[in-house]
């Protein structure tokens, strides 16, 4: 659900019409199958409606088939939505990547890419949403964490909002992600760490 109608003054009903436009826009982009309007968790959406006291950033974690991806699709969107209250007057930029097609296009010779133009994307956009994060590569060299670095301090220096999931604790990934990205982890999410617990629904677990 979106946020009530915004104050019906030329102001208020031209910052509407934006709300709707980049709501849209973003809405065309999630993928059919978590196209159904679902309820949030109460944690989740105080998040999406950058409530008072709400974290920043948000990771959404717990087993498979839960509904972690479902979730982070609809409270991005509903981000999208209350980026609009008050003064602001731009169209909020979103980053989604699933981690294992994020690292193949950060790669120098990904085909057709521009791998630095991505990373500064990456790094700017007024929202990052990383999907399966535990489910990146490892690379032996240690490229991968180094570009989660990249993205994850300049992120962390200018305070700019992270959603991420994870079948695993943000504590419990410092194998894949490294040691300084999981010490930036644990300031980015502090307080925004969620647990979804449940049967996999995929397997016939939800009711």
């Amino acid at each position: 659900m979106l946020p009530d109608s915004l104050d019906e003054n030329p102001m208020g009903s031209w910052r509407n019409e934006r709300r709707d436009q980049a709501v849209a826009a973003f809405t065309g982009r999630i993928p059919a199958l978590y196209a159904e309007e679902i309820a949030l968790p109460a944690d989740v959406a105080a998040w999406a409606d950058c409530a008072d006291q709400a974290p920043t950033s948000l990771f959404v974690w717990g087993p498979l088939g839960v509904g972690k991806t479902h979730t982070a699709w609809r409270a991005a969107r509903r981000w999208i939505a209350a980026q609009f209250a008050g003064d602001y007057r731009g169209t909020p930029v979103v980053q989604t990547w699933r981690s294992t097609a994020l690292f193949d296009a950060l790669r120098p010779d990904s085909e057709g890419g521009t791998p630095k133009k991505l990373m500064r994307d990456l790094q700017t956009a007024n929202l990052l949403y990383i999907d399966d994060l535990a489910a990146a590569r490892v690379s032996p060299s240690g490229w991968t964490q180094e570009r989660l670095y990249e993205i994850f301090d300049e992120r962390y220096v200018n305070r700019l909002p992270v959603l991420v999931t994870s079948d695993v604790k943000p504590n419990q990934i410092s194998h894949i992600v490294g040691e300084r990205v999981t010490s930036r982890a644990a300031e980015i999410f502090r307080g925004g760490v969620v647990h979804l617990a449940g049967s996999d629904r995929r397997q016939g677990g939800a009711s």
